[in-house]
């Protein structure tokens, strides 16, 4: 217990990646309160939105109005996912204080999504990073697929390594790990984080993983164990995993803040007031939070 991280940084991405997949269109209003709540619990890190084609992400189309319209809190980072150039563009025009690019360990996505090899992808956001850096933003980096991939299975660590190398080349300068289908486990989970240490310092990696197969918690303490302590969570659980149909997606952010909380380790956020913000973003939603302690918690709280 004494080797674990004593306070731990949560990113929520529940407003972007959280709800970028909703069928139902979500008023710009919905999704301000929803990054204005996050901010009075305490979050120091908050993914707001993206700034990609509303022709490929329809819910995303008013960024820029949600951006200009949130309540900011001086020392938070607000930060926003860019595609290429004109996303960028978008995003310092929205004043982002980091812009997130991604690219997939496994060859075999990238091919099918992107029509292009990961080292293409990756290529291309050397414009986006470049341009970032010189105006002062930071640039992080998400590595996707990185324990499994839908369409070639296991995904090797060296993968994650090489796609890790190609981010710190273009000018990435911090690298989240992502089980974007849920399929790690645990010594899965401390391999591909080693092979991005090969890489990046402890301080600059994170992980981001997907609750579909219930492993997502153990994975993170594995992670603790290691000494990582910057995690990604949305609130609610929100974000349905699109490669495994009905499966959950994203680890629910009242459910880590209750194991580290309970393990002693410091977040600075509110967990009371994350729990409510769960149960108000899920009945907006017209559903059940998909946060196990979260619900737990709200019930406790009403009786």
């Amino acid at each position: 217990m004494s080797s674990l991280p004593s306070r731990v940084r949560i990113v929520d991405v529940g407003p972007r990646d959280g709800l970028q997949n909703e069928k139902q269109a979500i008023p710009a209003d919905v999704k301000v309160e929803l990054v204005d709540r996050l901010t009075d619990a305490g979050f120091g890190a908050i993914e707001v939105t993206s700034f990609v084609s509303p022709k490929w992400v329809p819910q995303m189309a008013d960024g820029a109005e949600v951006m200009t319209r949130i309540r900011r809190r001086p020392g938070v980072v607000y930060s926003v996912l860019v595609p290429n150039m004109k996303g960028f563009e978008g995003a310092l025009a929205a004043r982002a204080d980091e812009v997130v690019v991604f690219g997939a360990a496994s060859e075999a996505f990238s091919q099918k999504n992107i029509n292009c090899s990961i080292a293409e992808s990756i290529e291309r956001f050397r414009p986006v990073a470049q341009a970032a850096r010189q105006h002062g933003m930071h640039v992080r980096g998400a590595i996707s697929c990185a324990l499994g991939c839908p369409y070639q299975g296991e995904v090797k660590p060296e993968a994650v390594a090489y796609v890790a190398r190609l981010m710190k080349d273009i000018g990435v300068q911090h690298v989240g790990v992502a089980d974007t289908i849920g399929v790690g486990t645990p010594r899965a989970t401390q391999a591909a984080m080693e092979a991005a240490l090969g890489v990046y310092d402890i301080a600059d990696v994170s992980g981001h993983f997907h609750d579909t197969y219930g492993q997502a918690l153990a994975n993170i303490y594995a992670c603790l164990e290691m000494g990582i302590a910057t995690f990604d969570t949305s609130v609610a659980g929100l974000g349905g995993c699109p490669y495994a149909k009905g499966a959950t997606g994203n680890v629910a952010t009242e459910d880590v803040l209750y194991l580290l909380h309970g393990l002693g380790i410091e977040t600075g956020i509110d967990l009371g007031k994350v729990v409510a913000i769960g149960q108000w973003i899920s009945g907006v939603l017209g559903r059940k939070a998909f946060a196990r302690a979260g619900n737990a918690i709200a019930v406790k709280m009403a009786a």
